[in-house]
């Protein structure tokens, strides 16, 4: 039977491991069980412990101060090191055969834009250890409150996905943060978003010079017609609820269950 892993990826401050830490505390409510497999050698536990810990390997200090290298230089050593070594990997998440992994990942993005490290281990996780795969990229709501940002935001989601290969889901995080400067309408152009006309209004905004970049960027997104993001309060049950719901339906998790036996089924009461 295969298993099932969700990749939480996205910038710094996007609120990942806060993401990865209401989805622990969500699945314990409704019965189920999950683990977080942290892959950020620089992160501390949050709410709950890591189960699978990178830094048990390798430590983002320990390059740092060792090989005199930048945060940016030495994740990426560490990630390179991981690469080296995924048999310790494949040792620490051998055991968690029927159980829910969650993959709490970096904030660098350029593990996600045109590094091939992590689309390797991506692969090695299906080929390898029989997981079924989603991908969930964070985008802080912030960035919709200016137009140009959210384009920023949105091509680096898209070359995610491209990178990655995996069903993916955008969620727009933070939402909580902008409900009195926002009104519903507006969020909801940003959710399913039109980027032609996002396009238009932002060269309303900006220098005419950028006018042209602007409607390439607009038409590039248009193309792929992939960009489209779930709100995320991440205090809110029901907010963590739909997302989970389209994790399950993407990774197949139902499907991958054992029927139960018709006595251990719920009854349905008469209407």
């Amino acid at each position: 039977m295969s298993r099932v892993g969700v990749l939480v990826m996205g910038p710094a401050g996007a609120g990942k491991s806060t993401f990865c830490n209401e989805i622990i505390s969500h699945m314990q409510t409704i019965g189920r069980r999950a683990h977080i497999v942290n892959l950020d050698p620089a992160a501390e536990p949050n709410k709950y412990e890591f189960t699978v810990d990178i830094r048990d390997l390798i430590s983002l200090d320990d390059v740092m101060d060792e090989l005199d290298l930048g945060p940016n230089g030495a994740l990426i050593y560490c990630f390179e090191y991981l690469m080296k070594n995924l048999d310790w990997l494949d040792e620490e998440i051998g055991d968690y055969n029927d159980e829910y992994l969650i993959f709490d990942c970096p904030g660098q993005i350029e593990l996600y834009t045109h590094i091939p490290v992590l689309p390797n281990i991506v692969r090695h996780l299906q080929n390898q250890l029989n997981f079924n795969l989603c991908a969930t990229y964070l985008m802080e709501a912030s960035f919709i409150v200016d137009n140009s940002k959210y384009f920023s935001g949105a091509l680096c989601a898209m070359s995610a996905m491209i990178l990655l290969e995996l069903p993916h889901i955008n969620v727009l995080s933070k939402i909580d943060m902008i409900k009195d400067s926002v009104n519903r309408k507006k969020l909801k152009r940003f959710l399913n978003p039109d980027p032609l006309l996002l396009a238009d209004e932002t060269n309303e905004e900006t220098n005419p010079r950028f006018k042209y970049l602007n409607q390439c960027i607009a038409n590039l997104v248009d193309d792929f017609g992939m960009v489209q993001f779930l709100p995320l309060e991440a205090k809110n049950p029901d907010s963590i609820s739909t997302i989970l719901s389209y994790v399950d339906d993407v990774t197949q998790w139902a499907e991958a269950q054992e029927q139960k036996e018709p006595n251990d089924q719920i009854e349905i009461e008469d209407m």
